[in-house]
């Protein structure tokens, strides 16, 4: 019975010194203070995209899908001859056309969509007046290119860090300490716009009946990007 006694004083302790851990885990910091550094830098918008799209209206479904195939496929043979510019299909629809009634179907509408992409802007530029002679605009759009945005994200990233340590110093030195240690720390980047619209230019020159192949003012302007640093620290008093 002693030796039982023994053990189970023996088994206690241990499970006491194990908890010690977790307990100067869950013990209170003081000390700790909240910080928050900001960076942002100019970054080119060096991609171009462009949509375009055929829309046509006939009474036969199958002549109308015939037509609008046709005009597509035309269009991205001579997408292809122009080099570094990336070609994708959008969205197709074809619906049906009711009398004033809506009960009686009078014709059908189709529309087929295709997005150009690409990073030489006089190139794509052309191409797009070249296109238009038998596609409508659907729009341009000018955003930062996934490798651009990938470098000026590294870019920032140290400088965020820089900022955030910088900062730490700062509060550090107002509150007195000899020192400080991070504690936790976030980086987010921001300021990545939606795409940057410019259409309307080029559907005026379009329209034009005297103009040559039209080719579209190119003005891709920039976009503010940030990195955010949200951190805690915690000072060390002398």
């Amino acid at each position: 019975m002693q030796i039982s006694r023994c053990g189970a004083a023996f088994a206690l302790s241990c499970g006491v010194l194990a908890s010690l851990p977790v307990l100067a885990e869950n013990a209170p910091r003081y000390n700790q203070v909240s910080l928050r550094a900001e960076v942002s830098k100019e970054v080119a918008r060096d991609l171009m995209v462009v949509t375009l799209y055929s829309e046509a209206q006939d009474n036969d479904p199958g002549k109308l899908a015939k037509q609008i195939t046709e005009t597509m496929n035309k269009a991205v043979q001579q997408a292809r001859e122009v080099k570094d510019v990336k070609i994708s299909q959008g969205s197709r629809n074809s619906y049906p056309i009711y009398d004033n009634k809506g009960q009686k179907i009078t014709g059908w509408r189709e529309r087929a969509e295709l997005r150009l992409e690409s990073a030489d802007f006089p190139a794509l530029s052309k191409l797009t007046g070249d296109l238009l002679q038998d596609l409508k605009m659907g729009g341009m759009d000018f955003s930062i290119a996934p490798a651009t945005r990938k470098a000026s994200e590294d870019e920032l990233l140290k400088d965020a860090v820089n900022a955030f340590k910088a900062r730490a110093q700062l509060a550090t030195e107002a509150l007195g300490g000899s020192g400080y240690k991070v504690v936790n720390l976030n980086l987010n980047s921001s300021g990545y716009p939606r795409p940057y619209l410019r259409s309307a230019p080029m559907a005026m020159k379009a329209m034009a009946a005297d103009a040559a192949t039209p080719s579209p003012d190119v003005e891709a302007g920039t976009s503010e990007v940030s990195m955010n640093a949200d951190g805690l620290i915690e000072v060390q008093m002398p």
